[in-house]
């Protein structure tokens, strides 16, 4: 077949080519450009695997690029359209904001399941808007929207293609034009997933429901979901399922942070021979740093990596503790963890609101601020498309050898929290961060008891998703010491729009 200008490596043109005549057998032939209605039938599921710097990601944005070129029409979660019967559908999807907001900085469309999962409703004033925007309506006049307004709203969706973002520029908010949400009844087309290692066996069953066509890309060096033992997705499919990426790809000057990830494959490699190597770049590339104490600084933005829970709950108490953060109460700029979100089943729509803007468990945030009401926290989610909102919170604050937290103030139900100054490697997986500090204490504690999972030992899988989640500088912490503040926290490159109130924030309804 004719593969796309780009030049792929051998094994990377392998699987284009599998993922092509898969999608010929869906009736979409990416040669010709042509498009027949979809087709019923068992859903047909394959995977691309490989390493960090494998080329996965350039080839899903490859692909992405050309079934949007063919005509495919991307599904983005914000909102459908109108439904033909004919219309072909390409969702990008990921398990987290964070991953997905990775690929959106790529330029891929990507969102994440849950907003596939459960689509919008929207007003049906302003879904006459949303039909004009992607032409399939004449321009509405809408009362109490100027034509300055609607000028905005379109000039905003051509930038972005998001019809949230446009109907914000006109002036609306995510309350006005979004009556609530339900879980989706009709299938979609082809999903293409990200980081698919972290997919538990309920989730796949869920996108099974949904897409016919079924790509994922992940890493198998990954760490498996905690409730699966050790497997992954991939382990389920048959090998002729499984296409894998083998070249590592590189900078033109090669990269520091891939060299170490990589080396952990090497069965002979001990945990002091590692430091050794991570001693030696350090010294001439200051992409690597050997840190003897871990960056205050840095922790508000990216959390520090560590094993042990113990360690991630001292570590926080020391954060708070260099920025004089009172214990009943949070300053601006702390970094928090969504653990879930604690209403009871009447309040089904609510629940939805919060996850649809991005509070799903494991969601990263940073407290902006008290609320309205008490209990009320505004909040920043980190990755997600529309960013600030207003929600019923509960925090709580872990204590070193304390069963229960101190929580310094909670909403009755609402969205619950954890700090975020650290995290443990596992629920960092599908995150990525420019600068990354590792704690490396906890992963020698790991070497040290000798633990495996799936046939490597522990130390090195949390190494190598450690290590993969840094993007452009790696901070390989080896001293139990935390730096000094150079100045308070900081929330002023977060505040470019005002948080968005959900329905949650409706006090009469409890």
């Amino acid at each position: 077949m004719t593969l796309p200008a780009l030049t792929y490596s051998e094994d990377q043109a392998a699987a284009h080519d599998a993922v092509a005549d898969m999608l010929r057998e869906a009736g979409i032939d990416l040669d010709d450009g042509l498009l027949l209605p979809p087709r019923d039938g068992k859903t047909k599921i394959m995977a691309i695997t490989g390493k960090a710097g494998s080329g996965k990601t350039l080839l899903l944005a490859e692909l992405c690029k050309s079934l949007q070129a063919a005509g495919v029409e991307v599904v983005s979660g914000d909102y459908e359209g109108r439904r033909r019967k004919d219309r072909r559908t390409l969702a990008v999807l990921a398990p987290t904001n964070k991953a997905a907001f990775v690929l959106r900085m790529r330029g891929v469309p990507a969102t994440t399941i849950h907003r596939i999962l459960y689509t919008p409703v929207y007003d049906p004033e302003y879904e006459r808007i949303a039909e004009w925007l992607m032409g399939n309506g004449d321009k509405p006049e809408i009362e109490g929207l100027t034509e300055e307004a609607l000028a905005r709203a379109q000039m905003s969706y051509e930038a972005h293609k998001s019809i949230p973002a446009a109907l914000a520029a006109a002036g609306l908010r995510g309350s006005d034009f979004i009556t609530g949400w339900k879980r989706r009844e009709d299938p979609l087309d082809i999903g293409f997933v990200d980081e698919a290692s972290m997919l538990d066996e309920r989730q796949v069953e869920d996108l099974r429901e949904i897409f016919p066509n079924l790509l994922l890309f992940g890493d198998p060096a990954q760490l498996a979901p905690v409730n699966q033992s050790g497997k992954m997705v991939f382990d389920t499919l048959a090998p002729s399922q499984v296409l894998n990426l083998n070249r590592i790809h590189r900078q033109d000057a090669d990269n520091p942070i891939l060299d170490l990830a990589h080396a952990l494959a090497d069965p002979n490699l001990s945990f002091d021979g590692f430091e050794r190597m991570v001693e030696d770049i350090a010294r001439t590339d200051d992409r690597v740093v050997l840190g003897q104490r871990v960056e205050v600084d840095l922790m508000a933005r990216s959390p520090v990596l560590v094993w042990r829970n113990a360690t991630r709950i001292r570590l926080i108490n020391a954060f708070r503790s260099v920025y004089g953060a009172p214990e009943d109460s949070l300053l601006e700029g702390e970094p928090l963890i969504c653990d879930g979100i604690e209403l009871p089943l009447k309040h089904r729509k609510k629940r939805l609101d919060l996850e649809a803007r991005g509070l799903i468990k494991g969601a990263q945030v940073i407290y902006l601020g008290p609320g309205r009401k008490p209990g009320f926290s505004r909040l920043h989610v980190i990755g997600a498309e529309d960013p600030q909102v207003s929600a019923a919170s509960i925090v709580k604050i872990e204590k070193p050898n304390e069963e229960e937290p101190f929580i310094p103030f909670a909403a009755r139900m609402g969205a619950t929290f954890l700090h975020g100054a650290a995290v443990t490697i596992h629920k960092a997986q599908g995150s990525q961060w420019d600068e990354v500090q590792v704690f490396a204490p906890d992963l020698y504690a790991a070497a040290r008891m000798g633990r495996s999972e799936a046939g490597q030992p522990l130390w090195k899988r949390l190494a190598y998703v450690a290590i993969t989640r840094a993007q452009t500088r790696l901070h390989w912490v080896v001293r139990a010491r935390l730096s000094k503040p150079s100045g308070p926290l900081q929330v002023d490159d977060l505040k470019a729009a005002p948080a968005a109130p959900l329905a949650l924030e409706v006090e009469a309804e409890f």
